[in-house]
């Protein structure tokens, strides 16, 4: 390559060079705008906390238990159950026919003492007729006084046996009459403690009864608790099942337990099958009327067992978590125990999309 040729290769590279110098000077980019993302915000409606007056009540808890059950037991022994009318869950009525022991030895023991007794009588009659003819010869001289006295004694003596075979008669019918086992109350059968063909001994148990198929609620209360109670306050008792029935206080226990410093709170039920002993159960018992600061459910946030309400600040237009207190409820209304003031405008609805500090755009203020 020729030195001319050199020389013009260079002069060319150069133009390129300044060229492509000049159009990155006069084609530089735009700086790119910063991406500044302002917090979205969401529109609100407030609701103010407001004194209402609410029925004040006592939360409890205890065991469903019979009003009183009664134990049906042999009154005479030795004796072999031969027939039972009844069985868990029948419903009775007072003097209604539960069971039959064997009577055929008591039965004879009633016609013995029939026989007794009779014999009895006619040696009384024979008594009775020589004392007489005693007293009529008295005078005459017939007899003897002390013969005469005699006859007396012998008809008082016999007589006496008369009214002790008398009594031994009532008692042999009251030991066949006591072979058949009656209710002593009207009530539903709880329990039977026998079967047939058992030979039962005097005072053995063969049933339990509900007395007028009568339930309580046994409700648990300490002593603070106990001093605001008083008779014929009603109650709502939630049974086991879900449903309510409405009670009442019949009787406050006088004393509390040493053990567990507690005290029954006996509220009569209403007779209902659906309200059977031996389950457990809570309610409410009514106290009277007070205030309660009221908001509705929805302003309401639970977030890890605790309860919030978000304050507006209409100046910053944000809102302010606040950690509050609830009580009572009332359909769709809370009470805030503490944590706020009456009057505070909070969010009505949609607490759970919030944070502490969001900015809001406050709409319409809720009732």
């Amino acid at each position: 390559m020729t030195r001319r040729t050199r020389i013009l290769l260079v002069a060319l590279a150069a133009i390129l060079g300044l060229g492509t110098t000049a159009f990155f000077t006069h084609a530089s980019p735009q700086p790119a705008q910063s991406a500044v993302a302002s917090r979205a915000s969401i529109t609100v409606d407030s609701v103010r906390p407001t004194i209402a007056t609410w029925p004040v009540t006592l939360s409890a808890s205890g065991a469903l238990a019979a009003w009183q059950e009664a134990t049906i037991s042999a009154e005479t022994g030795g004796l072999r159950i031969v027939a039972l009318h009844v069985d868990i869950g029948s419903r009775v009525k007072r003097g209604q026919l539960l069971a039959e022991l064997a009577d055929a030895t008591v039965k004879a023991e009633v016609q013995k003492a029939e026989a007794v007794l009779a014999a009895a009588r006619a040696d009384l009659r024979q008594a009775e007729a020589n004392a007489r003819r005693g007293q009529a010869v008295r005078d005459s001289g017939a007899l003897s006084g002390q013969q005469i006295e005699q006859y007396d004694i012998a008809a008082q003596t016999v007589a006496a046996s008369v009214k002790q075979a008398e009594a031994d008669l009532a008692s042999a019918k009251i030991k066949l009459a006591q072979t058949r086992i009656v209710a002593v109350d009207d009530g539903v059968i709880s329990a039977r403690s026998v079967s047939l063909g058992t030979v039962v001994s005097a005072g053995t148990e063969l049933f339990r009864m509900v007395r007028g198929e009568r339930v309580e609620w046994r409700a648990e209360v300490d002593a603070g608790q106990l001093a605001r109670l008083k008779t014929g306050m009603t109650a709502n008792v939630t049974l086991p099942g879900g449903a309510t029935v409405a009670g009442r206080i019949r009787e406050l226990a006088p004393t509390l337990d040493s053990q567990t410093r507690l005290a029954f709170a006996y509220v009569a039920l209403p007779v209902q099958a659906t309200i059977r002993a031996g389950g457990y159960a809570s309610g409410t018992i009514a106290l009277g009327e007070g205030p309660a600061l009221v908001l509705p459910g929805s302003a309401v946030t639970v977030r890890d067992g605790r309860h919030y309400v978000f304050e507006i600040d209409a100046v910053r237009k944000t809102v302010v978590q606040r950690e509050v207190a609830t009580g009572r409820t009332a359909g769709t209304s809370v009470e805030i125990v503490s944590g706020l003031k009456a009057g505070t405008p909070v969010v009505l609805r949609g607490g759970a999309f919030l944070n502490d500090g969001d900015s809001v755009r406050i709409g319409k203020e809720g009732a």
